[in-house]
């Protein structure tokens, strides 16, 4: 004969498991309890409930900023060099001249863009190619200018990494 349950606790299942427990009067020998282990971390997870969010929708998140706004949505662009600074200081830890130009890009835009590797002849009125991309230790240089593209020549006497100074292949002496 099973036994009738009563209908409160037909609500709460979690329950039900302990209304059928066998009656035994053997004990079992009991798990040590374990011990969570310390999160390393005293801020609370933002995760948030059910009910923030029932009661108060997710927001949108916010757009990224772009790290060269001057190009969006182009790879380079021509600009003409305004003026040569060659010395520009960088960011604390670092300690050189760093080479960097003023360039009017050619929708009107002016923009400080460093000038990699060694040597350049960039000078006033010199159209140059520039790309995205910042110099960690320089603020406020977002752009890079492009080594053997327009006027700005290639680095001379490199040999690694020449692609990415514009630098042609040497001959081999044969």
């Amino acid at each position: 004969m099973t036994p009738t349950i009563p209908t409160p606790l037909l609500r709460l299942p979690f329950l039900l498991p302990t209304l059928f427990r066998p009656a035994t009067t053997t004990t079992l020998p009991l798990k040590p309890a374990t011990h969570h282990h310390r999160l390393f971390t005293t801020t609370v997870p933002n995760a948030a409930t059910l009910m923030q969010v029932l009661r108060q929708p997710r927001g949108a998140q916010r757009a990224r900023h772009p790290v060269s706004p001057a190009l969006v949505n182009r790879p380079h662009m021509k600009g003409v060099c305004l003026k040569v600074i060659n010395t520009f200081k960088p960011k604390k830890p670092n300690s050189a001249e760093r080479k960097v130009a003023k360039i009017r890009l050619s929708s009107g835009r002016a923009i400080t863009a460093y000038i990699p590797g060694e040597g350049h002849n960039v000078q006033q009125h010199s159209v140059v190619l520039v790309r995205g991309g910042r110099s960690q230790d320089c603020p406020g240089v977002r752009y890079h200018l492009v080594r053997g593209a327009m006027d700005l020549g290639g680095v001379g006497n490199r040999i690694t990494s020449r692609s990415k100074y514009g630098t042609k292949k040497p001959k081999s002496a044969a």
